[in-house]
């Protein structure tokens, strides 16, 4: 389908939800639906947690998925979307539940030989000291959250059953992961391609909710700084640990990189946000494309797959 026959079809921005990373969708979506609107597109904007969302999707010839989280990044909407008929933009259901557990697709990653660090699944009975003892210096994170909810650094046993506590009121069990003392280092995915790597700068200890969204004093780097052979191994792994979660279309993978150098991946996103703080459009316009651009390449790829 062309241009000209896709500005036919109603398109219907998903934003909001019930997740925890609603205000963050909002926002999220907001940036897209006025994308393509500035575009000429016809959208709509519809809420999962408004209880006629469904009765909006009425009429509507495609979907630019902005959901953030558990229901909306997870797989759930995505079979909603395709039980219903209606092609969305974004992974299917198995990469987007993939990548959502941050403990299977580790060990998935683990599987397959591609870096990642190394973690526990913890329990009410853990051994904390013995986690603290394999692992050194961890942080703790939910399974199944993403805008680095619910995550905390632990050095010692008490301060790791405290983060596990804490990390208790999210989704999918919780994470202990080994400390990787480097630099971080993010790769927006565009269909087949890495977009220039950014490094992210912070004065909290790690990069948090608040860094990432709240905070004027977090310093982006894009370029990176890394150099040429650096930046293709970056974006090379990250493409890999994209795809062999089955993801597609488009996401972000955060990586790390030790005092040795070797990257490591974090974790895949496969709704990365897009607010004004958010990473994807910066290395977009990194690579040439404004907002617009950006939001409407990723709806074209998601109509191309629909082959």
């Amino acid at each position: 389908m062309s241009r000209a026959e896709l500005k036919q079809l109603t398109i219907a921005v998903l934003l909001g939800g019930t997740s925890a990373e609603r205000e963050v969708s909002l926002q999220s979506g907001r940036t897209v639906s006025d994308a393509l609107q500035s575009l000429g597109y016809s959208v709509r904007d519809v809420d999962p947690a408004e209880a006629d969302w469904m009765a909006r999707l009425e009429g509507v010839g495609f979907v630019f998925n902005a959901l953030h989280g558990p229901g909306g990044e997870d797989g759930t909407m995505q079979g909603a979307l395709a039980a219903l008929g209606i092609p969305y933009t974004g992974s299917g259901v198995l990469g987007s539940a993939l990548a959502m557990d941050k403990r299977r697709s580790k060990q998935l990653w683990q599987g397959i030989g591609i870096a990642t660090g190394g973690f526990e699944l913890l329990a009410a009975d853990t051994d904390w000291q013995a986690v603290i003892d394999r692992l050194g210096k961890v942080f703790v994170k939910p399974a199944c959250e993403g805008s680095s909810l619910g995550m905390a650094p632990a050095r010692d046993a008490d301060e790791l059953r405290q983060a596990y506590h804490n990390a208790l009121g999210y989704s999918g069990g919780v994470l202990a992961e080994k400390f990787i003392d480097g630099p971080e280092y993010t790769v927006a995915i565009l269909g087949d391609q890495a977009l220039p790597s950014i490094r992210m700068e912070t004065d909290n200890e790690f990069y948090d909710y608040e860094a990432k969204y709240l905070s004027d004093d977090t310093s982006y780097h894009c370029p990176s700084g890394l150099d040429a052979a650096a930046e293709r191994e970056v974006g090379e792994l990250a493409l890999a640990a994209f795809r062999s979660l089955g993801c597609e279309g488009w996401g972000r993978v955060d990586t790390m990189r030790d005092s040795d150098g070797r990257f490591y991946v974090l974790e895949v996103n496969t709704i990365p946000g897009m607010t004004s703080h958010s990473l994807v459009p910066m290395a977009a316009r990194e690579a040439g494309m404004d907002v617009p651009a950006l939001v409407e390449r990723i709806l074209q790829l998601a109509w191309e797959a629909q082959g």
